[in-house]
C-alpha cells in the first residue's frame, strides 16, 4: 500500500515562504501523478498543484505564479515551494498520488495525513 508523509507546515506571516515535502513509499514515481491539495475550514478540498515527474506541472488559479511543485525521483519525494503567502492560503495541505490514467480522480489514489499551514496577516 502506498504511504505518503507530508512535512514542512507551520505558521508564517503574510508575504513569507514555506516549503512542504511529501515522502512517498511503495510507489513507482513515474507511474503516478503526484499532487498537492488543500482544505480550509468550511471549504471543499481543492487542487493546489500536480505533476508527473518529468511532465508539465498544473497549478490551481489561486496559486499560479506563487507556488512551485517539484520532485526528486531518487528520493521519491515531492515538494511544494510556497512564496508570497497570503492569509487565504491557510489550510491543511495534503499530498496525493494517483495512477496517471486516473489523474482527474484523486480520490481513487492515496492521501497523506496532511500538514497545517497558517498564514497570519
Amino acid at each position: 500500500q502506498v504511504h505518503l508523509m507530508e512535512s514542512g507546515g507551520g505558521l508564517v506571516q503574510a508575504g513569507g515562504s514555506l516549503r512542504l515535502s511529501c515522502a512517498a513509499s511503495r510507489i513507482i514515481f513515474s507511474d503516478n501523478v503526484m499532487g498537492w491539495y488543500r482544505q480550509a475550514p468550511g471549504k471543499q478540498r481543492e487542487l493546489v498543484a500536480r505533476f508527473t515527474p518529468g511532465g508539465t506541472p498544473y497549478y490551481g488559479d489561486a496559486v499560479k505564479g506563487r507556488f512551485t511543485i517539484s520532485g526528486d525521483n531518487a528520493e521519491n519525494t515531492i515538494y511544494l515551494q510556497m512564496d508570497s503567502l497570503k492569509p487565504e492560503d491557510t489550510a491543511v495541505y495534503y499530498c496525493n498520488a494517483v495512477h496517471t490514467s486516473l489523474y482527474l480522480h484523486p480520490n481513487l489514489g492515496s492521501w497523506g495525513h496532511g500538514t497545517q499551514v497558517t498564514v497570519s496577516p
